[in-house]
């Protein structure tokens, strides 16, 4: 009790000695972004909605870039709804594509780049963090909320493989999401600290980590320069799992590769990994209010995550349809993608119709 009075007069104090006119002067002072004025998707451009460039800061000033979707001839007061993912992709590639596709449902879209990539400002490049991406979402939600063309009570977000996990972690913390997607995902928090399907759950594969990642994060100070994790392989080697070559022919040919995305090309910061050992995503998710909808592939190799995932969600008696698990028959991780005949886009639709409004 102490300690929660202790932040309320700490909080009050900071109100009343100008805490709104610093970060006003902060948000004035966001990073000049280079954005391309070309249409360079891995998708074709729609002509049922316009699209447009824009930009917005998140809580710790950085710049983020994204791409606005507005359905053609629309009136009134829109729903909206942010999207983000996969984890190591830009906007250009998936999330883009499901932008477009809502933004033609009726629904304002933003699709945007995480901090540290992409079009997207914050130093060094290529870092994640899982507090300032899940940040991100919200700083996303900030802009739809007090944008003219969108109703402020009615803001969804959707992410897209790894970000469908900090999607639900920023459900858990941001009751101004009204309705949360999770398409495809992954708990990057869970599979860094465990490896994949729990193999490596044990403290001392975590400390030989921690080990690893300590010399080289004493290596790039040294040098200057994070070193580069690698993206998805140029060259698959013949024993090559099949999600592994599922991620090769979204990432490294044309039907997803794109020059701006980590995992097309040399990768994330390998110190990137540290928070997500330490900080598991999720631990708040039954306390989530507002309505989840998880969706994944039968046939995905993530399937586990999603399963998981569902099971931490509390479904109130009478309001069952607000926490879904949609599983889509046959259909593989990357299928989640861009796959537009297995994306149950009508599914998604329907569910943000009931909880966006």
């Amino acid at each position: 009790m102490k300690r929660i009075l202790t932040l309320t007069v700490l909080s009050a104090f900071f109100i009343m000695t100008g805490a709104k006119e610093t970060n006003t002067q902060n948000f004035s002072a966001m990073e000049q972004l280079n954005l391309t004025d070309k249409w360079d998707k891995t998708f074709p451009e729609s002509d049922k909605a316009e699209h447009r460039k824009v930009t917005f800061p998140n809580r710790y000033g950085i710049t983020l870039a994204a791409d606005l979707y507005i359905p053609k001839n629309m009136t009134g007061q829109l729903p909206a709804i942010a999207v983000c993912g996969p984890f190591g992709a830009v906007k250009e590639q998936a999330a883009g594509l499901y932008a477009q596709e809502l933004a033609e449902m009726g629904f304002i879209t933003l699709a945007f780049d995480p901090s540290f990539t992409g079009e997207s400002g914050g130093q060094p490049r290529y870092m994640t963090s899982p507090d300032i991406n899940t940040e991100d979402f919200s700083a996303a939600v900030d802009y739809l909320v007090t944008n003219p063309m969108v109703h402020p009570e009615a803001v969804g977000i959707l992410g897209i493989c790894g970000w469908g996990g900090i999607a639900i972690n920023a459900a858990a913390s941001d009751p101004r999401i009204k309705a949360t997607v999770a398409s495809t995902m992954y708990d990057m928090s869970r599979v860094t600290s465990n490896g994949y399907f729990d193999a490596e759950d044990s403290a001392d594969a975590r400390n030989s980590g921690r080990r690893q990642l300590a010399a080289q994060r004493t290596e790039d100070f040294r040098t200057g320069t994070p070193a580069l994790a690698g993206g998805v392989p140029d060259t698959l080697p013949d024993d090559a799992p099949k999600f592994l070559r599922d991620y090769y022919d979204y990432y490294k040919t044309s039907r997803g590769y794109h020059p701006r995305s980590l995992n097309s090309n040399g990768g994330r910061n390998v110190t990137s990994a540290i928070p997500w050992i330490n900080f598991p995503l999720m631990s708040r998710a039954g306390e989530i209010e507002n309505a989840v909808m998880i969706v994944h592939g039968e046939k995905a190799h993530s399937f586990y995550f999603g399963s998981d995932a569902y099971k931490k969600l509390t479904v109130t008696p009478g309001k069952e349809n607000s926490k879904l698990f949609v599983v889509v028959p046959g259909a593989s991780h990357t299928d989640l993608y861009d796959q537009k005949d297995k994306i149950p886009f009508d599914t998604i639709e329907k569910f943000f119709r009931e909880y966006l409004k």
